[in-house]
Protein backbone atom coordinates (compact mmCIF):
# COMPACT_ATOMS: atom_id res chain seq x y z
CA UNK A 1 0.00 0.00 0.00
CA UNK A 2 1.42 3.42 -0.96
CA UNK A 3 2.28 5.87 1.82
CA UNK A 4 0.42 9.19 1.71
CA UNK A 5 3.05 11.92 1.61
CA UNK A 6 0.71 14.83 0.89
CA UNK A 7 1.27 16.23 4.39
CA UNK A 8 5.01 15.79 4.15
CA UNK A 9 7.46 13.17 5.32
CA UNK A 10 9.56 13.66 8.40
CA UNK A 11 12.66 11.71 9.31
CA UNK A 12 11.80 9.44 12.22
CA UNK A 13 14.01 9.42 15.29
CA UNK A 14 14.66 5.68 14.94
CA UNK A 15 16.94 4.01 12.37
CA UNK A 16 14.46 1.71 10.65
CA UNK A 17 12.69 2.47 7.37
CA UNK A 18 8.93 2.43 7.09
CA UNK A 19 8.34 -1.13 5.97
CA UNK A 20 5.23 -2.63 4.39
CA UNK A 21 6.70 -6.14 4.43
CA UNK A 22 10.07 -7.88 4.31
CA UNK A 23 10.48 -7.24 0.55
CA UNK A 24 9.28 -3.64 0.35
CA UNK A 25 11.26 -1.03 2.30
CA UNK A 26 10.27 2.64 2.22
CA UNK A 27 12.67 5.48 3.09
CA UNK A 28 11.99 9.24 3.20
CA UNK A 29 14.17 11.12 0.70
CA UNK A 30 12.89 14.58 1.53
CA UNK A 31 9.81 16.15 3.06
CA UNK A 32 7.93 15.41 -0.17
CA UNK A 33 9.45 12.24 -1.63
CA UNK A 34 10.06 8.58 -0.88
CA UNK A 35 12.52 5.94 -2.02
CA UNK A 36 11.38 2.29 -2.12
CA UNK A 37 13.67 -0.71 -2.33
CA UNK A 38 11.61 -3.65 -3.51
CA UNK A 39 12.45 -7.30 -4.11
CA UNK A 40 10.51 -8.29 -7.19
CA UNK A 41 10.31 -8.71 -10.95
CA UNK A 42 10.53 -5.43 -12.88
CA UNK A 43 8.61 -6.95 -15.82
CA UNK A 44 5.49 -7.30 -13.63
CA UNK A 45 6.03 -4.29 -11.36
CA UNK A 46 3.52 -1.46 -11.23
CA UNK A 47 2.16 1.22 -8.91
CA UNK A 48 -1.61 1.31 -8.41
CA UNK A 49 -2.20 -0.76 -11.55
CA UNK A 50 0.25 1.09 -13.80
CA UNK A 51 3.55 2.90 -13.73
CA UNK A 52 5.11 5.64 -15.76
CA UNK A 53 8.35 3.92 -16.78
CA UNK A 54 10.87 1.23 -16.01
CA UNK A 55 14.60 1.42 -16.73
CA UNK A 56 16.12 -1.26 -18.94
CA UNK A 57 19.89 -1.83 -18.72
CA UNK A 58 20.80 -2.55 -22.32
CA UNK A 59 23.74 -2.53 -24.71
CA UNK A 60 24.60 0.06 -27.37
CA UNK A 61 22.62 -1.78 -30.09
CA UNK A 62 19.68 -2.16 -27.68
CA UNK A 63 19.46 -5.87 -28.47
CA UNK A 64 18.80 -8.29 -25.61
CA UNK A 65 21.45 -10.81 -24.60
CA UNK A 66 21.09 -14.21 -22.95
CA UNK A 67 19.94 -14.39 -19.31
CA UNK A 68 19.60 -10.65 -18.76
CA UNK A 69 17.08 -8.15 -17.42
CA UNK A 70 17.07 -6.73 -20.96
CA UNK A 71 15.93 -10.09 -22.38
CA UNK A 72 13.22 -10.46 -19.72
CA UNK A 73 11.89 -6.97 -20.51
CA UNK A 74 11.91 -7.69 -24.26
CA UNK A 75 10.02 -10.96 -23.79
CA UNK A 76 7.42 -9.40 -21.47
CA UNK A 77 6.91 -6.38 -23.77
CA UNK A 78 6.30 -8.56 -26.82
CA UNK A 79 7.56 -8.33 -30.40
CA UNK A 80 6.41 -4.72 -30.80
CA UNK A 81 9.37 -3.64 -28.69
CA UNK A 82 11.81 -5.28 -31.12
CA UNK A 83 10.11 -3.50 -34.04
CA UNK A 84 10.27 -0.15 -32.21
CA UNK A 85 13.98 -0.64 -31.51
CA UNK A 86 14.65 -1.65 -35.12
CA UNK A 87 13.18 1.74 -36.14
CA UNK A 88 15.73 3.63 -34.01
CA UNK A 89 18.60 4.69 -36.26
CA UNK A 90 22.19 3.91 -35.35
CA UNK A 91 24.06 7.08 -34.35
CA UNK A 92 27.27 5.35 -35.45
CA UNK A 93 27.98 1.86 -36.69
CA UNK A 94 26.77 -0.64 -34.07
CA UNK A 95 25.43 2.04 -31.70
CA UNK A 96 21.79 3.08 -31.24
CA UNK A 97 22.21 4.27 -27.66
CA UNK A 98 25.67 5.47 -26.56
CA UNK A 99 26.95 4.66 -23.07
CA UNK A 100 25.52 7.04 -20.49
CA UNK A 101 22.54 8.07 -22.63
CA UNK A 102 18.94 6.86 -22.73
CA UNK A 103 16.20 6.21 -25.29
CA UNK A 104 12.52 5.86 -24.41
CA UNK A 105 10.11 3.47 -26.15
CA UNK A 106 6.52 2.46 -25.38
CA UNK A 107 6.12 -0.41 -22.91
CA UNK A 108 3.72 -2.34 -25.17
CA UNK A 109 2.60 -5.43 -23.16
CA UNK A 110 4.42 -4.37 -19.96
CA UNK A 111 2.46 -2.80 -17.09
CA UNK A 112 4.79 0.21 -17.52
CA UNK A 113 3.72 2.67 -20.21
CA UNK A 114 7.33 3.44 -21.16
CA UNK A 115 10.74 1.74 -21.13
CA UNK A 116 13.83 3.87 -20.59
CA UNK A 117 16.69 1.98 -22.27
CA UNK A 118 20.09 3.03 -20.97
CA UNK A 119 23.62 1.75 -21.47
CA UNK A 120 25.93 1.67 -18.49
CA UNK A 121 29.67 1.46 -18.64
CA UNK A 122 31.33 -1.92 -18.89
CA UNK A 123 33.17 -1.45 -15.66
CA UNK A 124 36.44 -3.12 -16.48
CA UNK A 125 37.31 -0.93 -19.49
CA UNK A 126 35.79 2.48 -18.83
CA UNK A 127 38.40 5.02 -17.68
CA UNK A 128 35.98 7.00 -15.53
CA UNK A 129 33.23 4.50 -14.78
CA UNK A 130 32.10 6.20 -11.57
CA UNK A 131 31.26 9.40 -13.46
CA UNK A 132 29.38 7.51 -16.15
CA UNK A 133 27.55 5.44 -13.52
CA UNK A 134 25.82 8.65 -12.47
CA UNK A 135 23.80 8.50 -15.70
CA UNK A 136 23.52 4.78 -16.30
CA UNK A 137 24.71 2.07 -14.04
CA UNK A 138 25.94 -1.54 -14.06
CA UNK A 139 28.04 -3.75 -11.76
CA UNK A 140 29.60 -3.76 -9.22
CA UNK A 141 26.31 -3.67 -7.30
CA UNK A 142 27.32 -1.66 -4.25
CA UNK A 143 28.97 1.06 -6.35
CA UNK A 144 26.00 1.16 -8.71
CA UNK A 145 23.64 1.40 -5.73
CA UNK A 146 25.74 4.16 -4.16
CA UNK A 147 25.74 6.24 -7.34
CA UNK A 148 22.05 5.68 -8.12
CA UNK A 149 20.81 6.35 -4.58
CA UNK A 150 23.08 9.40 -4.15
CA UNK A 151 21.81 10.82 -7.45
CA UNK A 152 18.17 10.22 -6.52
CA UNK A 153 18.83 11.80 -3.12
CA UNK A 154 20.41 14.84 -4.80
CA UNK A 155 17.29 15.33 -6.96
CA UNK A 156 14.78 14.16 -4.31
CA UNK A 157 12.50 17.17 -4.72
CA UNK A 158 12.00 16.29 -8.41
CA UNK A 159 10.22 13.02 -7.57
CA UNK A 160 7.26 11.92 -5.49
CA UNK A 161 8.48 8.31 -5.36
CA UNK A 162 11.42 6.35 -6.74
CA UNK A 163 11.29 2.56 -6.74
CA UNK A 164 14.32 0.30 -7.14
CA UNK A 165 12.98 -3.16 -8.04
CA UNK A 166 15.59 -5.91 -7.68
CA UNK A 167 15.08 -9.56 -8.59
CA UNK A 168 18.14 -11.29 -7.13
CA UNK A 169 18.66 -11.70 -3.38
CA UNK A 170 22.24 -10.40 -3.43
CA UNK A 171 21.29 -7.30 -5.44
CA UNK A 172 18.32 -6.60 -3.17
CA UNK A 173 20.43 -6.99 -0.01
CA UNK A 174 23.24 -4.80 -1.39
CA UNK A 175 20.85 -2.01 -2.43
CA UNK A 176 19.02 -2.16 0.89
CA UNK A 177 22.34 -1.99 2.78
CA UNK A 178 23.58 0.99 0.73
CA UNK A 179 20.22 2.75 1.07
CA UNK A 180 20.37 2.43 4.85
CA UNK A 181 23.96 3.71 4.89
CA UNK A 182 23.21 6.74 2.70
CA UNK A 183 19.83 7.73 4.08
CA UNK A 184 20.25 7.00 7.79
CA UNK A 185 23.82 8.22 8.42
Amino acid sequence: MPVDISAGVFRPTFRVPWTSDEHNHVFPLSSSSLLKVIKGDITTWFVDGHSDAIVNPTNELMLPWVASVDLAIHRAAGPQLEFAIADIPEVQSGVRCPTGEAIITPGFKLPASRVIHTVGPIYWYEKNAAAILRYAYRYPLKEAATVAISTVKEFADDFKEVHFVLLLDNAYKDWLHVTRELLWN
